[in-house]
């Protein structure tokens, strides 16, 4: 534990705590922000137990407020002369964004970083392989958390999958952190890799479930945790620990999480076995901070005791609320039913793709989903039927399933593609 006096204290000393931060964080957007100026007009006095009387802020907001003279946004609050770097977003549904960091801002990344990646059990002196590049997204700023944990780190990047096997079969580390998609992936190659004892996950939903986790330890005779964050929010900001119960927050004291209905913005208790869509809160940020973030994911909670004696919630991620689909009124995750889909190893190879026959949302009954075999399986109507019974008995959702030939979905190096639109 990197960081066991904070990890340990009461949850609720720690909301107590926030609630002083979040009093200064507010008064310091009323008087920096442009953009949290007019958007919180008359919620001056609100506090931290009241924070859902506040609004949201919705990505496509701020993205509203870019100008070539400011390609930050109205909620930049720091000089130009305070930032000490920029990372920028993939772009892919448009400009990319810029995420301006303080001095102060960019510590208290690294910090919650390191405390959520500890928590796999990786110890100092031990080597890590990681798949993260250092610019220009905000996941090159875990890679300091490596070093902070005094881990002896072995950065390989993305895309050199040939590196990357010289290096874990060369260098023997301990752990490797990477993808869910790009873990699975390696486990088609053929290649030494018995030194590793924990696999870390990041980066899309997938390593905290069950039967992909299982196919992802028996691959690599490996214990696997994950851990997630939020780009305009921070990385690594909750981390798996030993126990494979839920991702704790890790950055604690820097970030205040809510629960909403993603359908109707609504607050949802965040109690024990509560789901809903994640809402995050900067409370100690100075340069672009964010209130009330939609993160668009969709997780579950756990806030029963954890033997591992830290004290913050837990989340498991279980899927994009903008990659959610809805047939005939059921919500339907691409990952829930590659999860059901991969209780069929060995007969299949854990690889799915969800065809909605039509544009949006609301799709009607069957659903197709291509399955695709393990190597050397043929085609058998019973295994589809099998398939589709399961899944509409789990998810309650008719799907229409087409099993394919061994090598025939795309595979990835990065992120898996769970839906063709």
């Amino acid at each position: 534990m990197l960081d066991p006096d904070i990890e340990t204290r009461a949850w609720a000393e720690q909301l107590a705590l926030d609630a002083d931060s979040f009093r200064e964080q507010l008064a310091y957007l009323f008087e920096r922000s442009a953009f949290y100026r007019q958007k919180l007009s008359g919620y001056e006095r609100v506090g931290l137990a009241d924070i859902a009387e506040l609004p949201l802020t919705e990505k496509e907001e701020l993205r509203a407020t870019l100008t070539p003279g400011n390609p930050f946004g109205a909620h930049l609050c720091a000089h130009p002369s305070e930032l000490v770097r920029i990372y920028s977003t993939s772009g892919t549904t448009g400009t990319p964004s810029y995420i301006p960091l303080t001095a102060g801002d960019l510590e208290n990344w690294v910090t919650g970083s390191a405390r959520s990646y500890a928590a796999s059990g990786v110890r100092p002196g031990q080597r890590t392989v990681t798949t993260y590049n250092a610019g220009p997204f905000v996941a090159g700023a875990a890679l300091d958390a490596f070093e902070r944990i005094g881990l002896s780190h072995i950065p390989v990047g993305t895309g050199n999958t040939e590196r990357l096997v010289r290096a874990v079969e060369l260098l023997k580390p301990e752990a490797v952190v990477l993808t869910p998609s790009y873990a699975a992936y390696l486990l088609e190659r053929d290649f030494d890799r018995s030194s590793v004892e924990r696999v870390l996950v990041a980066g899309e939903p997938g390593g905290g479930e069950p039967a992909f986790r299982a196919k992802l330890e028996e691959g690599w005779g490996a214990k696997v945790t994950e851990a997630m964050g939020i780009g305009d929010i921070g990385p690594s900001l909750w981390g798996e620990c030993e126990e494979q119960d839920g991702m704790h927050l890790g950055a604690r004291g820097f970030v205040h999480a809510e629960l909403i209905d993603p359908e109707t913005g609504a607050s949802v208790d965040v109690d024990d076995g509560a789901s809903g869509e994640l809402v995050l809160t900067h409370v100690r940020h100075r340069a672009a901070p964010l209130l009330r973030f939609r993160t668009r994911d969709h997780v579950h909670v756990r806030t029963s005791p954890c033997a591992c004696g830290r004290t913050a919630p837990r989340v498991r991620c279980v899927g994009r609320t903008d990659d959610m689909l809805i047939v005939r009124g059921v919500n339907v995750f691409p990952s829930a039913v590659r999860e059901v889909v991969g209780a069929f190893a060995p007969e299949v190879s854990g690889n799915v793709l969800v065809k909605p026959p039509s544009e949006g949302v609301k799709q009607e009954p069957p659903l197709p989903v291509a399955v695709e075999l393990a190597r050397g399986r043929a085609a058998d109507a019973a295994l589809a039927d099998a398939i589709r019974d399961k899944v509409r008995n789990v998810l309650v959702v008719q799907t229409q399933v087409e099993l394919v030939e061994w090598g025939s979905l795309e595979r990835s190096e990065y992120k898996s593609r769970l839906v063709d639109r």
